[in-house]
């Protein structure tokens, strides 16, 4: 008996020493992660290329008296619109009048003076031919006339100018606009004249309105290349289409032209001026206002990819590409526009590859991924 007991506890002993000598099997690696890619989409747009600005007034016209005077009366609405030669301030005429009636009393005595000197030379004429006056004598007759007649010219002169300067004691509206506030009351004193005037209000234009913003330098060179090579005229010689949004809207809504471009570059900035027109006649474009435009940029072959795609490091743009054995790449790329809901890519990118739109928190430079083909469509643009 005790034999089997000892004989079972051998047996028992080796099938425990047996299995501390096989070892677990080693678990299966997981799959490499998936994440959907796709190739760029490949197709001839209409470029815009999008710059930030403000609506500035075609003319703006600071408002001041030609003379001197108090302010009899102000005639229009603060912030009415007003049209050229609307009046708008009177300034005390009395004195300007009793100027004019001094001055036509001064036109008649030179012509006074006048007559008088014309019948000397008249009467003189005789004289001279029986040699009963010298000719020296009626030389100085002759003159006299002359100098009496360029007084009456002179008189005639200052009567323009004071009946001009009466004129001018009513300020009109040189243009038609929107008028600003009064800035000086009736009752007070002013200084006209063309030096030292005192300021009366401000006027700006409202339709057409301009539309001015910078451009960068490359921008302006990509402009340049583009009319050299003939696939898009310069904003210089052609009106391309410009549109704008305001700050409370979503889509470019608002059509322009160019209509000029500065002949040089900010040295200190590295932009160049350039100014589009628009048509305003509801008057909601108003000066100062800020939009964001879009220039017409030409027709051009594009690859379009989801702005989703794109990664930001600093300021590098990349994008993350899988070969054909499915491992993770990198590459940096230039963008441009949104067009179609897509963002542009101008280079750093080829036709051919494969680019992950989908997971990319799940690739890794370097390493594999399980990718599942998608496809890049276009959406309306807005």
């Amino acid at each position: 008996m005790m034999r089997a007991i000892l004989l079972s506890s051998l047996m028992l002993a080796a099938t425990a020493l047996a299995g501390c000598d096989n070892k677990p099997a080693a678990s299966a690696a997981p799959p490499p992660p998936s994440v959907t890619t796709a190739q760029p989409l490949h197709k001839t747009i209409t470029e815009w290329d999008e710059y930030t600005g403000r609506f500035t007034a075609v003319e703006t016209v600071e408002v001041r008296a030609r003379v001197s005077g108090f302010i009899d009366s102000v005639h229009f609405k603060e912030g009415q619109i007003v049209k050229a030669g609307d009046l708008l301030f009177i300034i005390d005429p009395r004195p300007y009048r009793n100027a004019v009636e001094q001055a036509k009393a001064d036109v008649e005595r030179a012509k006074a003076r006048l007559e008088i000197a014309s019948l000397d030379v008249q009467r003189a004429a005789p004289l001279v031919r029986n040699q009963t006056l010298t000719e020296r004598e009626f030389d100085t007759r002759r003159s006299a006339e002359r100098d009496a007649a360029a007084q009456v010219a002179a008189a005639d002169a200052a009567r323009k100018q004071a009946e001009l300067n009466l004129e001018w004691t009513e300020v009109r509206a040189p243009i038609s606009g929107r008028i600003s506030d009064k800035r000086v009351d009736a009752g007070n004193l002013i200084t006209g004249g063309t030096t030292g005037a005192t300021l009366l209000t401000v006027i700006v234009s409202i339709d057409p309105i301009h539309f001015i913003f910078d451009g960068a330098e490359t921008d302006f060179l990509h402009y340049l290349r583009l009319a050299a090579a003939g696939s898009r005229p310069s904003s210089r010689d052609v009106q391309n289409p410009v549109r704008v949004r305001l700050a409370d809207e979503s889509d470019y809504k608002h059509q322009g032209r160019m209509n000029f471009v500065d002949n040089a570059l900010n040295p200190r900035t590295g932009t160049i001026r350039a100014r589009a027109i628009f048509d305003n006649k509801d008057g909601l474009l108003t000066p100062g206002f800020f939009g964001r435009a879009r220039l017409y940029g030409g027709e051009t072959d594009a690859l379009l990819i989801p702005d989703s795609a794109i990664v930001s490091d600093q300021s590098r743009k990349i994008v993350f590409t899988v070969a054909q054995d499915g491992t993770v790449g990198t590459k940096l790329v230039e963008i441009g526009p949104i067009v179609d809901g897509l963002r542009v890519i101008r280079s750093g990118l080829a036709a051919e590859d494969r680019i992950v739109i989908e997971g990319l928190q799940r690739a890794r430079p370097g390493q594999k991924v399980t990718p599942e083909a998608g496809k890049i469509e276009a959406v309306a643009a807005q």
